[in-house]
């Protein structure tokens, strides 16, 4: 159902509160510039700092500017179920497609206790669901025989993996590729993951190059693999810096320098060391950004 170059999309800031006016032509870029699909409040999306309102109102802007033309997937994981289920419900009500749901964080629950997690959204909320499966931002690690048994729900549709890990990518897709799609979690994985069976990625990289990063999925599908590896290696520079500090602080500084957005974030986060942005300064220049 989702599949392609997918969007983190950044949220921008403007005097502390949500830039509905960027926000909103960030969108029409990216609709422009091939892209699949708009997740609205992930991590790059700095869900974990925004309010309820804000919350719903970022996902309402995002709907708005779509206007069905590409999908809309929001971000409505929570470490609570009962927090989750609530949020999913009203992401339905705004008109999202489906709704991206990271594994609980902080009290880290068994495999069991993720598995009645997932399965109580599934059975709440009629709505195409992605599982996240972020070990590095979650201290938990969604293991494949328990993405399997959720494989079963059907509107459980895909799983964005961004654990590293392509022996554990490789073992989801053999257990459960023909029932679920595997998305990539991470833009260095995404040429492995899909040369393994995935379809797509939800991307940090394509608020930057959302043409280049789509190309890249449309030349592996179509099994152009040798130009595929080339688009591959042509982006690895600018992943890399993408991570040189925790997103999405490098992300929302590289547009801010390409006049996109604010150079704006929520505390805890702040603005990059100077030495580290001297480096994304001359990544972007390289990559002729700014």
């Amino acid at each position: 159902m989702f599949k392609g170059s997918m969007v983190a999309l950044v949220t921008p800031f403007k005097d502390g509160v949500f830039d509905e006016k960027a926000y909103g032509d960030l969108i029409q870029w990216h609709i422009a510039e091939g892209i699949s699909a708009i997740v609205p409040c992930g991590t790059t999306g700095e869900s974990a700092t925004l309010e309820y309102d804000e919350h719903y109102r970022v996902i309402e802007v995002a709907v708005e500017a779509a206007a069905k033309r590409i999908s809309v997937i929001a971000g409505t994981g929570a470490n609570a179920t009962d927090e989750t289920i609530k949020m999913t419900k009203k992401a339905k009500s705004l008109g999202v497609d489906g709704v991206l749901l990271v594994c609980p964080y902080y009290n880290k629950p068994t495999q069991e206790g993720l598995f009645r997690h997932y399965r109580a959204i599934a059975e709440a909320v009629d709505i195409p669901q992605v599982l996240y499966n972020v070990p590095g931002r979650t201290a938990l690690n969604m293991l494949p025989t328990t993405v399997a048994r959720l494989s079963a729900f059907e509107n459980i549709v895909a799983i964005k993996e961004a654990s590293g890990d392509m022996r554990q990518v490789s073992e989801v897709i053999r257990l459960c590729g023909d029932r679920m799609t595997i998305l990539s979690g991470d833009d260095f994985t995404t040429f492995a993951l899909m040369m393994l069976g995935g379809k797509g990625v939800i991307s940090v990289t394509a608020n930057l190059m959302p043409k280049a990063v789509a190309q890249m999925c449309s030349l592996v599908e179509s099994g152009q693999i040798d130009k595929a590896r080339e688009a591959h290696y042509g982006l690895d520079i600018l992943n890399g810096i993408m991570f040189v500090e925790t997103n999405p602080i490098p992300v929302k500084t590289a547009l801010a320098l390409m006049g996109k957005i604010n150079e704006e974030f929520r505390l805890p986060l702040c603005e990059m060391s100077y030495d580290n942005k001297e480096k994304l300064k001359t990544v972007l220049t390289a990559y002729k950004l700014i």
